[in-house]
């Protein structure tokens, strides 16, 4: 006869399978569980340091020369990052979405926040922008306007979409580190997230793919090359550069 009650007397962790009684005996077959492997990091070298290096505030000038001025230059902050897109150590990262601006405090938390998480003896950080090298005029509260362009209140560092941020690397899985990244990329002034390599590449591969199977012919650069609906009335300059991809 069959056991009703077995299941009630077996250990829940182990996955039993019964088979059809046969010639009055019961067969009993024990399920195994297979787990993967740990990775392997025996071919990642640790640096000699791994935290973060302290951004100065102010870039450094040549003695005797006046720290110059320019314009605001939003170009350096529109449209996608050509060079610095990849990850270096092909690990882990923050990449920004959209454009912005850094400040000095900004770098000082992604120092200060990764810095106390990761565990040094295993993980290190690098820098993947410049230190701050915009300057940034603002005049002071209740004055006129006119009598020129005002002092320099402060440098910024402008960043490009897909820009790489900071790159965590070491004998480290993503999710173990990813909830720290996350942290750092969501209190950053532009839309950011944590990456790993694997997932840059499906990105990637992603956007080939829903392009070549678009079967739609009025894409976006067919409307603006062909000023359907007069496209050419609200159209920017990057819009004819981008087609709307980015702002």
């Amino acid at each position: 006869m069959y056991l009703t009650n077995f299941l009630l007397t077996t250990r829940p962790m182990i996955n039993y399978q019964f088979l059809v009684k046969q010639s009055s005996v019961l067969i009993q077959i024990a399920g195994l569980k297979n787990f993967r492997p740990p990775p392997d990091f025996s071919h990642i070298e640790i640096p000699e340091r791994q935290r973060l290096t302290v951004v100065p505030k102010v870039p450094t000038f040549p003695p005797g020369l006046r720290p110059p001025k320019m314009q605001k230059n939003l170009k350096f902050m529109k449209g996608p990052e050509e060079v610095h897109n990849k990850l270096i150590h092909k690990q882990y990262g923050i990449i920004a979405l959209t454009g912005g601006r850094l400040k000095h405090g900004h770098f000082e938390m992604i120092r200060n926040t990764l810095g106390r998480k990761i565990d040094t003896k295993r993980m290190f950080l690098i820098w993947r922008v410049d230190p701050p090298w915009q300057p940034v005029t603002k005049k002071g509260q209740g004055m006129r306007m006119g009598g020129g362009k005002g002092p320099i209140d402060h440098y910024v560092t402008p960043v490009k979409a897909r820009r790489v941020i900071v790159e965590l690397g070491g004998r480290c899985e993503f999710a173990e580190v990813q909830k720290y990244l996350h942290q750092v990329a969501h209190i950053l002034p532009f839309k950011a997230m944590a990456v790993s390599h694997e997932m840059l590449e499906e990105m990637e591969a992603k956007e080939k793919l829903d392009e070549a199977r678009n079967l739609n012919e009025y894409t976006m650069e067919y409307i603006i090359k062909n000023n359907l609906g007069h496209a050419k009335l609200w159209c920017r300059r990057n819009d004819y550069k981008y087609f709307g991809k980015f702002i």
